[in-house]
């Protein structure tokens, strides 16, 4: 393992936001990975080392955030994995569901025991109603024994016209997973993310938003909650939903300098999700709309507190910075941005950077 020093990338003039490196592996580039915080770590599953690879990574990385450092997983029985999701459960295991394997799109479930060290995979319960295959797709954790998952599914040949939405029943104690389909649709999206935020007005609850993922600039619905249902999932196992007050005041502040609009990206897909407070947090990704120049490098705020809900657009100058196939992760109130393809779409970023907004 090998970590070096990086140096501050300096803001644009007049920018109000930047991303600062913190860290820099050769283990950390990657591109169509997942990236998800599993107790104080940042956990890098698969993904794939260079732009045209057909076979995908099957090591994990671990990178420690205090520390600055990356290191790779010594744990049997990982397999090769890309454009696949992942959520961290109980505390102790990471599932991580679909993705692409080299040679087909897979439903399964994969889970990484962090106490042991060990990935084990779990078995379809019975009465499980798999998806055909999963790739690019969305995995939102409700709770520790149920996750919403969404996007187009299909074999290697073939794809359905449209988006399935499933909820993933889990059994941790006894190492199974259930798929139920729900009786809604969606647009055919893949490469799209998904965004568990809060809903505005006299009847608070939550609600499951699909971004990007198709030409359509509008979000969809895939999951609608009353009020309280999500905190009594997590509460009832003793949880809470991800805090970070310094960073959604900051948000708050950012937004109040612009004028939002109704209208949000349009084709845009792979690019980052992040949920921070009532705000999604979207940056980079490869855009639809343009045949040269695809990949982006944009900051986007969705701002869920008042209804209708707005975008907020902040571009960058950076081109040093276009990025896809990357992730973000929140943690101890940051938000990382790790790994990715760069402007060439093939060469996989090495760093960690921690997003600043000069508000």
């Amino acid at each position: 393992m090998a970590t070096a020093a990086v140096a501050p990338r300096g803001r644009a003039r007049g920018s109000v936001w930047a991303w600062r490196p913190v860290a820099q592996d050769a283990l950390l580039a990657r591109a169509f990975h997942s990236c998800t915080e599993l107790r104080g770590r940042l956990y890098l599953v698969g993904g794939l080392l260079a732009g045209g690879a057909t076979v995908p990574s099957s090591d994990t990385v671990i990178f420690d955030p205090v520390r600055g450092q990356a290191a790779r997983l010594a744990a049997r029985g990982s397999a090769p994995r890309s454009h696949h999701d992942a959520a961290p459960v109980g505390g102790r295991w990471l599932c991580v569901v679909g993705g692409w394997d080299g040679s087909r799109r897979l439903a399964t479930v994969a889970a990484l025991d962090a106490e042991l060290g060990l990935w084990e995979a779990w078995r379809a319960a019975p009465g499980d109603g798999p998806p055909a295959g999963l790739s690019s797709h969305t995995c939102t954790r409700l709770s520790d024994r149920e996750l919403r998952v969404a996007g187009r599914e299909g074999g290697v040949r073939s794809q359905r016209r449209y988006g399935s939405v499933y909820t993933l029943k889990l059994d941790p104690g006894a190492r199974t997973y259930c798929y139920k389909e729900e009786g809604c649709h969606t647009s055919s999206r893949s490469g799209h993310c998904a965004a568990l935020l809060p809903t505005p007005g006299p009847h608070p609850g939550h609600q499951l938003l699909l971004f990007g993922g198709c030409n359509s600039a509008e979000p969809e619905v895939a999951g609608q909650w009353s009020y309280g249902k999500i905190k009594f999932l997590l509460s009832h196992l003793k949880e809470e939903l991800p805090v970070a007050p310094h960073l959604t005041e900051q948000l708050a502040r950012l937004v109040s300098t612009e004028q939002g609009s109704l209208q949000g990206p349009r084709g845009l897909r792979h690019h980052s999700c992040s949920v921070v407070g009532p705000f999604a947090v979207l940056f980079g990704g490869e855009t639809l709309t343009r045949a040269r120049d695809t990949i982006c490098n944009d900051l986007y705020i969705y701002d869920a507190r008042r209804s209708p809900s707005l975008w907020f657009h902040f571009p960058c100058a950076d081109r040093g910075l276009k990025r896809v196939g990357h992730r973000t992760c929140l943690w101890n109130d940051q938000l990382y941005l790790v790994g990715g393809f760069g402007e060439d779409g093939r060469t996989a970023s090495p760093q960690v950077c921690i997003l600043d907004l000069f508000v």
